[in-house]
């Protein structure tokens, strides 16, 4: 079944961490069984795991499908070449220097999603299961006959420039630029561009899946809230041909024919599905009093790891708001972190930079590397007159994690890092008077 345009409406089912019951077609999902001796309308039944079996039920993700065939049909893998796709993060030392990068250029010959890929930074591996992998995407033609799936870890991807468009084993998911999409670990799916071309941001995630933080004090309500997340409802396509299977293993890549679209999944239930949150729906929290947060109240997603308040990465946002804060130095303050801050923005201008990072760029402030505003941000905060005043049409965001971010050999040799980015601070003067 390939749909035609107006069957790919995006439809979806609301909430986060549920249990979600679909059907495209109706009789293909079993009553009372996950696996009946016969699955309905001689589909096959075939379980999708992202957690071990004995996972404690509240973190515990599975998800039954009911597809045409099952995955194993396909021919055996062979290593591809892996493009500007990096898992290991030592090809050089990491240095403590604050980094900044200008937008990715859009490619001039026709690339699609997967080789459209550049890891500008990570830490840990897949093999060890913590730490993450940042990419950049650039993209500007239409997976057809090629899809994809990660073995290493599940992907958030920030879209930047225009629409992306995933087209899942479990539903179609489109984002544009200020959404975020979560694809889980192992999904097969392929991308579009209905825009044409595309641009934006992924952290690889090979730790504890993204999950909503606690509220602690703050107490029921505020920051995302569960019912804004979206998963797609069912869809398949049955289609034979010559088709590519690629996947991303052990940090390489790896690709197989297989004669159908792997897409063929007509029915599923569970709570191992992909998602998208619409970063304009966040509830921002901050002071109402003094003093400037910490910007874990921006956190929309959380990758624990095993040292309880510490993240393996936090996905932290800083989006429309106001600011009211009396006797106050607003932007974000001078600042020195056991967290190491991968930073991205989507659209319009961060308050405590406010040139030199534009939508697409990228900043690297890793673990007790000192940043802050540049010196016209400062100038400006510290003389502003202190009415409330709303920080309007932006989207910025960070990957934080606990352990350093490592850049990769690309990062720190592309023509689009900013080697003048120390100079931002070095007209900050003495201002002392004793």
């Amino acid at each position: 079944m390939t749909p035609t345009t107006s069957e790919r409406q995006l439809k979806y089912q609301t909430g986060f961490g549920n249990e979600f019951a679909t059907e495209a077609v109706a009789g293909a999902l079993p009553i009372g069984r996950n696996s009946p001796q016969k699955a309905p309308l001689g589909l096959y039944a075939e379980q999708f795991s992202g957690t071990a079996f004995t996972a404690p039920r509240s973190f515990n993700k599975r998800t039954w499908t009911y597809r045409i065939r099952p995955s194993v049909t396909h021919q055996p893998f062979a290593r591809i070449d892996n493009g500007r796709l990096v898992s290991k993060f030592d090809e050089l030392e990491t240095t403590p220097n604050q980094l900044r990068w200008n937008p990715l250029t859009m490619p001039q010959i026709e690339t699609d999603f997967v080789d459209g890929l550049t890891t500008f930074a990570g830490n840990g591996d897949s093999f060890s299961q913590h730490g993450i992998a940042i990419h950049i995407f650039a993209c500007n033609k239409n997976m057809t006959d090629r899809f994809f799936y990660n073995a290493d870890g599940e992907m958030l991807v920030v879209a930047e420039r225009n629409r992306v468009r995933f087209l899942t084993e479990l539903g179609i998911i489109e984002i544009g630029s200020g959404e975020t999409a979560v694809l889980p670990r192992g999904l097969k799916f392929r991308v579009e561009l209905p825009d044409g071309e595309a641009r934006g941001y992924i952290c690889e995630n090979y730790g504890v899946q993204f999950r909503l933080p606690d509220l602690g004090p703050i107490g029921a309500n505020g920051l995302a809230n569960p019912r804004d997340f979206e998963t797609p409802v069912a869809w398949f396509e049955d289609k034979d041909g010559e088709f590519e299977l690629t996947a991303k293993f052990g940090g390489n890549l790896w690709s197989c024919a297989i004669d159908h679209s792997p897409l063929d999944v007509v029915a599923w239930h569970g709570n191992y599905a992909p998602y998208k949150y619409d970063l304009r729906r966040f509830n921002t929290i901050g002071s109402i009093s003094f003093d400037h947060p910490d910007p874990s109240i921006f956190t929309v997603l959380t990758s624990p790891s095993p040292e309880h308040g510490t993240a393996n990465c936090d996905f932290v946002i800083f989006p429309d708001r106001w600011l009211v804060a009396e006797n106050t130095f607003r932007p974000p303050w001078f600042h020195r972190n056991i967290m190491s801050e991968f930073m991205g923005l989507c659209f319009g201008q961060y308050d405590a930079k406010e040139a030199g990072f534009v939508p697409g760029g990228a900043s690297l402030h890793n673990q007790m590397s000192a940043h802050g505003p540049d010196l016209e941000a400062f100038e400006k905060a510290s003389n502003a007159e202190l009415k409330p005043i709303k920080l309007a049409g932006t989207m910025a965001f960070m990957f934080e994690s606990r352990y350093i971010i490592r850049p990769t050999k690309y990062a720190m040799e592309t023509s689009e890092l900013q080697h003048e980015y120390f100079e931002v601070w070095q007209k900050l003067k003495k201002n002392f008077k004793a």
